[in-house]
């Protein structure tokens, strides 16, 4: 999975588990959702080529970058919500 990510630890004192094992589970929903909408806006050829031959290639690139970063989020959303989620299960 990537680097470890500091989880927080479900107690009596603190936010209540599934409260926030919800909120990272909708968070994650929400980018799953946008990464969703993002593939709606690839871009095309003849939105760039009055740019020159690279252009189109280089937003192509720019778009699929995208495309990781948005992924790497959720990865990382879903990953905090089934680590908390762990903590409140019965």
């Amino acid at each position: 999975m990537g680097k470890p990510r500091v989880t927080p630890t479900v107690h009596l004192n603190g936010s209540d588990g599934r409260t926030l094992a919800e909120g990272y589970r909708r968070a994650a929903d929400s980018i799953r959702r946008a990464i969703e909408i993002h593939g709606e806006s690839a871009p095309h050829g003849r939105d760039y080529y009055p740019q020159g031959d690279d252009a189109y290639y280089a937003a192509a690139r720019e778009h699929g970058e995208r495309f990781d970063r948005l992924r790497a989020v959720m990865a990382e959303l879903v990953d905090l919500w089934e680590r908390v989620d762990a903590q409140v299960r019965p």
